[in-house]
């Protein structure tokens, strides 16, 4: 098998042609999918436990224990179902069986969820929907990362495939963060119904988004490599031994944490420090407002900049934002908004360009092993998003209870500083560790191209071995 160093390489090929670029349109459909599941993951955590809760008598309790033992079953089945669909040999292809099937499932367990009747609630009633809905979730999205990341090879075709994902993703969340608002208008305080028509709103956008998504493009052909076998501890070691994976994996755990510090504080900050209750979540909805136009803003930084450079430069800016906000007083709100607005502008920059490379590391590592295991990594990948939050929020919340900070209560001039400087430093230090990460990434465009010619070579040569 061709062995490949980073170094050193020709000037890079040519990129592809506009005419050989997927369709807008195309592109659109398949990413709606990002929709129905963007809108699953905020109602999941802020209206099903206080409807639970209060509704049915379950205590927070039971309701906590469930949820962890959902989240574990969530991460456990991330990497399986990631290498069951790289095994996938069917005439449907290796992706689209299981997003046909996860899609069913997460709409199950969705109207379940959302919808429940009344005489069958309880803790295994819940226990056994969150299973279904977890389950559901996993089989469409690490399949659907994973396609994504097949659609187009070319170093910036990728990028451009995951901007509309992670665009229609920003959509997803923000529809879902404003039917609620406006929802309270009318009826405040009706947390049944919201969570009915959060619901709802997932049951009526995943419909069409899994027919567009399976329909808007042919998957690639299949590899022409038998698919790999291997145990727990063998796959363990595989994704332990791909350095270009981990740091990948370890940058995005870094930008997710910083993210979660932000979105765990931001409303404390708004009421407790800087004295607006009525713009607690009026700062976190304007950021989203601002967040769908992050993806074609960096889109474009990426074309001329490359994967590695953008990324870098979007995390030291979201550093560099996040520093500002020492300089946020009571009664500054001009300055605060105008920082949101940064933030907005910024937000997913990382998350955008990592998710990318991804696909790149995947296709670095068969060209290295001969076999195929983008599913894999992408739901090795996945597993940031599940960290990455659980440090940023296990992290400061302790440490502004630590120096005194108690939301219920008045808080000491000192407790509101030391909530101020955590909400302000915290995600830069994050954001900064995620840039240093992958500074001298070193698969970077020319390399890639690097890869893709060899792996072209290979798939076209009738002699090609593998390993």
């Amino acid at each position: 098998m061709a062995t490949l160093a980073f170094h050193d390489f020709p000037v890079p090929a040519k990129a592809a042609l506009a005419s050989d670029r997927p369709a807008a349109l195309r592109l659109i459909g398949f990413a709606s999918m990002a929709v129905p599941i963007a809108g699953a993951g905020l109602p999941l955590a802020i209206f099903v436990p206080q409807l639970y809760a209060t509704h049915f008598g379950i205590s927070l309790a039971t309701i906590g224990f469930i949820f962890l033992l959902g989240r574990l079953w969530d991460v456990a089945s991330d990497p399986i179902v990631g290498v069951l669909s790289d095994r996938t040999r069917s005439r449907f292809g290796r992706r689209r069986p299981w997003i046909a099937a996860g899609g069913v499932l997460f709409g199950l367990g969705s109207a379940l969820l959302f919808f429940p009747p009344s005489a069958l609630v309880g803790p295994l009633y819940l226990g056994l929907v969150l299973f279904v809905f977890y389950l559901g979730w996993t089989m469409i999205e690490i399949p659907f990362s994973a396609w994504a990341g097949e659609i187009d090879r070319d170093y910036h075709g990728r990028t451009r495939v995951v901007t509309y994902q992670l665009t229609l993703r920003s959509i997803g969340l923000l529809l879902v963060l404003v039917l609620p608002t406006l929802l309270d208008q009318v009826r405040p305080g009706d947390g049944g119904l919201k969570l009915q028509v959060v619901g709802g709103f997932i049951i009526v956008t995943l419909i069409p988004a899994l027919f567009a998504s399976l329909l808007a493009f042919r998957e690639p052909p299949l590899p022409d490599t038998p698919p790999v076998r291997a145990g727990f501890w063998a796959t363990a070691k595989v994704i332990l031994s791909d350095g270009l994976l981990l740091r990948v994996l370890a940058s995005d755990v870094a930008v997710t944490a910083g993210q979660s510090i932000r979105a765990g504080l931001i409303v404390f900050f708004a009421v407790n420090y800087m004295g607006l209750p009525a713009w607690a979540s009026g700062l976190y909805l304007l950021q989203f407002i601002f967040g769908v136009l992050a993806g074609p803003i960096w889109l474009r930084i990426g074309y001329g900049l490359g994967k590695r450079q953008t990324a870098i430069v979007g995390e030291l800016a979201q550093a560099a934002i996040n520093i500002g906000l020492v300089f946020v007083f009571p009664g500054m709100l001009g300055l605060m908004i105008a920082l949101t607005v940064a933030q907005g502008l910024t937000q997913g920059s990382g998350n955008l360009m990592l998710r990318a490379m991804v696909g790149d590391v995947a296709d670095a590592h068969r060209l290295k092993t001969g076999h195929e295991r983008t599913g894999l990594f992408y739901s090795v990948f996945s597993l940031s998003a599940k960290l990455g939050p659980a440090l940023g929020i296990g992290l400061a919340l302790p440490l502004v209870a630590w120096f005194g900070f108690d939301p219920k209560a008045a808080s000491a001039p000192g407790s509101l500083e030391a909530l101020k400087y955590t909400f302000a430093l915290g995600p830069a230090l994050a954001h900064i560790i995620a840039a240093a990460l992958i500074w001298r990434f070193p698969l970077d465009e020319a390399a890639y191209r690097e890869v893709r010619r060899a792996l072209d070579a290979e798939h076209s040569s009738p002699t090609a071995k593998t390993a």
